[in-house]
């Protein structure tokens, strides 16, 4: 995902987007493609207009050109082909590519299975779905020991009292 569309903006069909990239300005630029799911159907969106509010992208998208048709646009989540994904240096990952892998201690415990990712690329912890609840780990690599994305599995050295906060 590269953003999900806040609302509308204005009177001509334009939409303010929370962004969810570390590429803004590869993405949200004029005549770019982005998909949605809208009713089951994969649908692109090709955006006519970009410019930055608050750090924010205001689109406008072809043949969107109403506030009421950007109104129903609220909400959807903005995606690209994994084929267009950037190449991410060492020790990088992306979001998608955390969720569903198990996570366990260096010493084979299991903790549970990363529902999702939060924060940004300088400060992100995984909400891991514990058998206990939700536990929120630090994906910090004094604490993510092994991150095997392929085997879906993240190993972590927790900190003293870190699992037991989420109790």
């Amino acid at each position: 995902m590269v953003g999900r569309i806040a609302r509308a903006h204005g009177i001509r069909g334009q939409v303010i987007v929370n962004l969810d990239t570390d590429f803004p300005g590869e993405r949200f630029r004029p005549g770019a493609e982005l998909f949605t799911m809208r009713g089951g159907v994969v649908t692109p969106l090709t955006l006519t207009t970009v410019r930055f509010q608050s750090e924010r992208p205001v689109l406008g998208l072809a043949g969107i050109d109403t506030i009421e048709a950007a109104e129903g646009l609220a909400g959807l989540e903005l995606r690209i082909p994994a084929g267009q994904l950037a190449v991410l240096p060492a020790g990088t990952f992306y979001h998608h590519d955390l969720v569903g892998c198990r996570v366990e201690t260096a010493s084979g415990a299991p903790v549970g299975t990363v529902q999702a990712v939060e924060g940004s690329a300088d400060a992100s912890r995984l909400v891991v779905a514990g058998s206990a609840g939700e536990i929120l780990i630090p994906l910090a690599t004094d604490i993510c020991t092994t991150i095997d994305v392929r085997a879906r599995l993240i190993v972590i050295d927790p900190p003293a009292g870190l699992l037991d906060l989420n109790a």
